[in-house]
């Protein structure tokens, strides 16, 4: 059995258990290394970047007839807020070299029949990636801050940066990842976790969880999900 081991090439035999760990490690950090070399290439541009990042509310405040806009309460916002609006695109810009190295992490315990899916997950990714967030900026997020504006229309709003910054981003980044659930599903469906007549059974509750769904519109009981069975 060892002599059969040992015939295979390397990137076929089984990785110690450290061995997985270290090269974790090492995606991680050039994940990391991606996202900052993303943050450097925005941060150039965070300027430009913020006046789109304000638009939705700007034009909120004006569906509901209210003047004014964002302000700050602790001088070092301002600075933090550039830092979020460029850190969140440098994430955007640099998704393809981070969902390439999840993938080289996947792929040496994979088939070689399925490591030809390698293009397919790179364009799905990071398509479904930046889909995500753009429906989220230009559908999810305007209709939220309409909604949750004109509900409390007769207060006079204080808006501060870090708040708003927070939900942008929260939005933005949290739609981005919903809209990965269909390649979740199909690697799910490849190491047979979950099968075809599972999703048949639960195709109801699936629908529930469309990642096309406004969390807001969400009934209370859609958090008990039904064991897989």
């Amino acid at each position: 059995m060892a002599n059969v081991v040992d015939s295979l090439p390397l990137h076929e035999r089984a990785m110690p258990f450290l061995a997985h760990l270290e090269e974790l490690r090492r995606r991680i950090i050039l994940c990391i290394l991606g996202i900052i070399i993303g943050f450097l290439l925005c941060w150039s541009f965070a300027d430009r970047l913020f006046g789109l990042m304000q638009q939705p509310i700007i034009q909120a405040l004006r569906h509901h007839g209210i003047g004014g806009g964002l302000v700050y309460l602790n001088p070092t916002e301002p600075f933090n807020l550039y830092l979020m609006v460029a850190l969140v695109l440098g994430l955007f810009a640099a998704s393809p070299f981070v969902f390439y190295q999840f993938w080289l992490f996947i792929a040496p315990g994979l088939y070689r029949t399925e490591k030809r899916y390698v293009l397919p997950f790179l364009v799905s990714t990071v398509g479904l990636f930046l889909a995500g967030g753009l429906f989220g900026y230009k559908m999810v997020y305007p209709a939220s801050l309409d909604f949750l504006i004109g509900y409390g229309e007769r207060f006079q709003p204080m808006i501060t940066i870090g708040e708003y910054t927070k939900l942008f981003a929260t939005i933005i980044i949290g739609f981005g990842l919903m809209f990965e659930m269909p390649v979740l599903v199909f690697f799910l469906a490849l190491m047979r976790v979950i099968t075809a007549g599972w999703m048949w059974r639960n195709v109801g509750c699936g629908g529930m969880y469309d990642i096309r769904s406004l969390p807001l519109l969400s009934w209370p009981q859609s958090s008990h999900l039904p064991p897989i069975s």
